[in-house]
């Protein structure tokens, strides 16, 4: 990027952390060559920012680099929580709730010294920041347009988010995804990226060499575990013990940090292959032809565990599942008191 291309404030605003620390990267990339960081850049959390820092910072002439660069990181700590007040007093629904007497100043005294500045940023610096959402109808976001730019980051949906961790195999790791084995890593992991890509990074060193990252790589090294927990505590449900499917359910929740985000994923690829399976028994087909289209390996218990669900129930529990999902997303409920309720309710 040419110093003339270049705007004195950036914003980037995105709900996924990961999607925008990568995006805050690359801009960064642009901004400033790596060897002029040391003397050039300088980063701060939001929640311990003083807005009156962070200027002299951008208005201090830069030594040995380019240009100086200062990112705020999760500026919403600092800022939007003022913006949104200050939407709500322009929209005239202000709330009754009054902050805390030094939050209510800090974010005010913050607001107001950057309104002063989005008037007139320096010359010398060049101000980032990130945050989860940028209300449009704030007096920053009005002044932004004149100043600096936005960044919207959108959140990864469906073949989007496909595409993104297959490209991400191929340029971090020089690793080939297919779209089927993208597509069951995400079943198995979630739709976080910052999780699909961690276990990306972890299938990239067990295949070593081998340029093609397969199914049976994620199954061994994503899904093992996570697939066979899943599995007993289907098991254990169909067989009416709540018990024992209950105990299964919280071990996965202590054994694994990232069950959160990825325990819907993997009941939801179980009950997707027992409503295939079952689809397929209802035309005809045997067994043993479904366990190899279907790739099942362990066809006596998975068999024996369809035995005890209808179609119907299997395809309730898909729809109960995306209706979880949804709720644990949205801060509705956590993942693992709602599993919890839906295993309840099935052993019962």
């Amino acid at each position: 990027m040419k110093k003339t291309d270049t705007k004195p404030i950036y914003i980037i605003a995105g709900k996924d952390e990961f999607l925008v620390k990568n995006e805050c990267e690359r801009l960064l990339d642009e901004l400033i060559e790596p060897e002029q960081r040391t003397t050039g850049l300088w980063r701060v959390e939001g929640r311990d920012v003083q807005i009156t820092n962070v200027l002299d910072e951008l208005r201090t002439l830069p030594f040995l680099t380019d240009r100086r660069v200062v990112v705020i990181e999760n500026a919403d700590k600092t800022i939007l929580k003022k913006q949104e007040e200050e939407k709500k007093e322009e929209d005239g629904n202000i709330s009754s709730e009054e902050p805390e007497e030094d939050v209510k100043e800090t974010a005010s005294d913050n607001r107001k010294i950057l309104e002063r500045y989005f008037d007139n940023p320096s010359s010398a610096g060049i101000l980032v920041m990130t945050v989860s959402s940028w209300p449009s109808n704030t007096k920053l976001a009005k002044k932004l347009p004149k100043v600096g730019k936005l960044i919207e980051i959108s959140e990864l949906k469906s073949n989007s988010l496909i595409s993104y961790i297959r490209n991400y195999a191929r340029e971090q790791h020089n690793k080939e995804l297919s779209y089927n084995a993208a597509q069951m890593l995400i079943e198995l992991a979630g739709d976080e990226p910052g999780v699909l890509c961690r276990e990306i990074d972890k299938l990239a060193a067990y295949t070593n060499s081998a340029k093609v990252i397969a199914e049976k790589d994620i199954a061994a090294i994503v899904g093992r575990n996570r697939i066979f927990d899943a599995f007993e505590v289907i098991d254990f449900m169909t067989a009416g013990n709540t018990g024992k499917a209950l105990e299964r359910l919280r071990l996965m929740f202590q054994s694994d940090r990232d069950a959160e985000y990825t325990v819907v994923g993997a009941f939801a690829w179980h009950f997707r292959r027992m409503f295939s399976a079952a689809a397929m028994l209802a035309e005809g087909q045997p067994p043993q032809m479904i366990a190899r289209k279907l790739r099942i390996w362990n066809s006596d218990e998975f068999f024996r565990t369809l035995k005890k669900m209808p179609l119907e129930k299997i395809g309730g529990c898909l729809k109960q599942l995306a209706e979880i999902d949804y709720d644990i997303k949205t801060g509705r409920a956590t993942a693992e008191t709602a599993i919890e309720a839906m295993v309840v309710q099935l052993a019962g």
